[in-house]
């Protein structure tokens, strides 16, 4: 998938995560899912996605467990 096709995903991913707060962990792990997308472009990320990816993580760890 070409980048910008994959940054546009994560645009409208992050719009509804702010829409629909409630899907926040799945809405983490597909956000991530496509950070891993543009890696194995072989592209680096930019500095603002590193920064969100970090982010995400941290958020992601506290959590509750889904069941």
């Amino acid at each position: 998938m070409a980048f910008e096709a994959i940054k546009a995903e994560i645009r409208a991913l992050l719009e509804q995560s702010i829409e629909e707060p409630e899907d926040t962990h799945e809405l983490h792990e597909q956000l991530l899912e496509k950070l891993n997308q543009i890696r194995a472009t072989g592209m680096p990320l930019p500095d603002d996605l590193v920064a969100l990816e970090q982010e995400l993580t941290r958020r992601r760890d506290r959590l509750p467990p889904q069941q």
